[in-house]
């Protein structure tokens, strides 16, 4: 009851990303309520209660800071950013299996690596940690942009994996990464410059498969693939997601893979949503989209 309280009060509103030559703004929310619950629920299950201190959560115009007594016990966080590692053990063991059984925490290890997918789908930075102090541990969620540059490159490369999201992060922030990774990301044209003043390339062109397969998807075809939506429902009413995969899907470049096509595709209609062309008329699980009033 506490959590969901405390969740309250954080000033969550919707922030607005303009994808490179694009027309329609993305909206997304400041914070995901998921990944603040999350964090805040290993803050309760993992704080060391012998040390009679309390779980600190202080709100920054950009970022939430998120403060418990006690070290990190099983490993570094950074063992668990990709999902492979289970904790051995917990400092409060009854504690864990409670809220894991009232789904308040999952006790396979997953929590850090959702909190890092979920904070990449949103195209913000990935959250910090802090273990400089041996009797605290100490995590920031970010709730804005750092570099727009990261931002589109997640937007346009929707292929890339964990590992180079992180490896980009951390070049946004000016933290170094070992010689390898700055290898594989120049080789793929995602960073540019030289150690130690290395940049997420802002070029996001050179990031696709070949710049004339980034001309076909650049913003004027998303002005025409609305456009085609557009005149869909206004012939027909209504449209599936099924629907409007079928209408689109061999109309988007041939550089993107199936799996990517159906990305790009949703995150049209969510643009689409966002900007009031489109309502769901059906559920979450089924939707069925038409046209707002206005645009009708």
């Amino acid at each position: 009851m506490n959590t969901t309280e405390l969740y309250q009060k954080i000033r969550n509103i919707q922030l607005r990303i303009l994808p490179e030559d694009q027309l329609l703004a993305m909206e997304v929310a400041k914070y995901d309520q998921k990944i603040v619950l999350e964090a805040l629920h290993n803050c309760i299950a993992h704080q060391d209660y012998t040390r009679n201190g309390r779980i600190i959560v202080t709100e920054c115009p950009d970022r939430l800071l998120f403060e418990n007594e006690g070290s990190f016990y099983d490993g570094q966080p950074v063992d668990y950013i990709s999902g492979h590692k289970t904790p051995r053990r917990y400092r409060n063991p009854f504690l864990a299996q409670a809220m894991a059984e009232l789904n308040m925490i999952d006790t396979m290890g997953y929590g850090i690596y959702e909190m890092h997918i979920g904070q990449a789908r949103r195209y913000f930075p990935l959250p910090d940690y802090d273990l400089s102090e041996p009797t605290a541990v100490k995590m920031t969620l970010y709730g804005s942009v750092v570099d727009p540059a990261y931002s589109r490159m997640l937007i346009q490369k929707t292929d890339l994996s964990l590992e180079e999201i992180c490896a980009l992060d951390r070049v946004q922030k000016k933290l170094p990464i070992d010689d390898e990774m700055v290898k594989h990301l120049r080789r793929e044209k995602l960073i540019e410059g030289r150690k130690p003043n290395l940049f997420v390339s802002a070029v996001v062109a050179a990031a696709t498969a070949s710049k004339a397969d980034y001309i076909r998807t650049r913003a004027q075809d998303d002005v025409f693939y609305t456009k085609m939506v557009t005149d869909y429902l206004v012939e027909f009413k209504s449209a599936t997601r099924k629907e409007i995969n079928k209408l689109l899907k061999d109309k988007l470049s041939d550089a993107l893979t199936d799996k990517q096509k159906e990305t790009k595709i949703g995150n049209l209609i969510s643009i689409m949503r966002s900007a009031g062309v489109i309502f769901n008329a059906g559920s979450r699980k089924a939707p069925i989209w038409k046209l707002s009033k206005e645009k009708e």
